[in-house]
């Protein structure tokens, strides 16, 4: 029976004395007394705070236990979750291998709207994320993309939490019109107008706004595990996780600080009646024509029709020529062929260059 001795003779002593086949089953290994067992009373209070925020991993609550005088390892958190089965399958993931991070608050503001299921219609979550240190300087329950609504909610927080040096966000409505070239819109102009450089990511690539990803993430774990109680407003609800998730809710990324205790407001402050941008160089100023566009070396280059009328800054390079509208570059020209490209930004400090037609 390819069995050892021993075995065979313990089975058996083991029926003879119980006289049933029940007894040879397979019994645990798990030793009769444990010293260093973590006490019942700090596992029950790690079941409890992931009954709490059971969107909350085994680090996140580690420093809530540490907030109440209690120090116990990850692993050993983990663990007592999978005891009680409060760890699904889809939870467990490996880190980024690579992240991109600014420098200092309110350098970069990423922006992006979160998709809604049917069973949530009438609200349309709007999230502004600071890249650097995670704080969510707005969350706003919108009815939908509307370039008004948008704005009124960034103008709130423009005048809540200062004006950032530049802003991300993708290839969506309301910044950014599909059906036409270059298709900057009345929003992102009006965003370029207050003195915020504007970046947007590369097409079909989310990556690029990863923090902003994650966070509605977190949101949508929030949403499923602690829904909203019916009759309350969704604006109360997120205004509820932005306060948890900005001073509460500990970040990895940030060593397990809140981001509230990275961020701190921006010293540029929010002018409704900004005058018009005063480019350093006026030689190198043109007005965008009715046909949307501005000579170069004698040729007609498209810019968009969104800035017809205004005033683009042209600034020299050797082989070619960028095309601003106050801070931000709206297209690059090649002198050597014509043809021109927009600048797509990939991470960090990185853009590379996305020929257009």
């Amino acid at each position: 029976f390819e069995i050892t001795r021993p075995t065979g003779y313990l089975w058996l002593k083991r029926y003879q004395a119980n006289g049933s086949l029940q007894e040879l089953q397979e019994l645990s290994r798990r030793p009769h007394s444990s010293p260093g067992e973590t006490a019942r009373a700090i596992q029950d209070r790690v079941v409890a705070l992931r009954q709490e925020r059971p969107d909350w991993g085994a680090a996140k609550i580690r420093v809530l236990l540490q907030r109440e005088g209690v120090t116990l390892p990850v692993v050993t958190i983990h663990r007592i979750l999978l005891r009680h089965g409060l760890v699904r399958p889809q939870d467990r993931h490996l880190p980024a291998v690579r992240r991109f991070t600014r420098e200092a608050p309110n350098d970069l503001w990423q922006m992006d709207f979160k998709g809604m299921p049917k069973s949530r219609n009438g609200c349309l979550p709007l999230a502004l994320l600071d890249d650097h240190s995670r704080y969510l300087p707005g969350l706003f329950a919108l009815p939908g993309t509307f370039g008004e609504s948008v704005r009124k909610s960034l103008i709130q927080a423009f005048e809540d939490c200062g004006l950032p040096d530049a802003m991300l966000m993708d290839h969506g409505t309301p910044w950014w019109d599909m059906n036409s070239p270059l298709g900057w819109t009345q929003l992102t102009i009006w965003l370029m107008e207050q003195g915020i450089r504007l970046h947007l990511s590369g097409y079909r690539h989310p990556q690029t706004q990863g923090k902003v990803e994650r966070c509605n993430g977190s949101m949508e774990e929030a949403m499923l595990c602690r829904p909203k109680p019916d009759g309350m407003p969704w604006q109360e609800w997120l205004d509820a996780f932005r306060e948890e998730y900005n001073r509460v809710r500990p970040h990895e990324a940030l060593g397990m600080d809140t981001p509230a205790q990275h961020w701190c407001k921006s010293r540029r402050v929010f002018d409704p009646n900004r005058k018009t941008w005063e480019y350093p160089v006026p030689a190198q100023v043109r007005t965008v024509g009715a046909n949307a566009g501005v000579n170069i070396d004698g040729k007609r280059c498209y810019v968009s029709r969104s800035l017809i009328g205004k005033q683009v800054y042209l600034e020299d390079l050797d082989e070619s020529v960028v095309v601003y509208y106050c801070q931000t570059p709206i297209r690059q020209f090649d002198r050597r062929d014509g043809s021109s490209f927009f600048l797509t930004y990939t991470g960090g400090r990185e853009f590379v260059q996305t020929p257009s037609a």
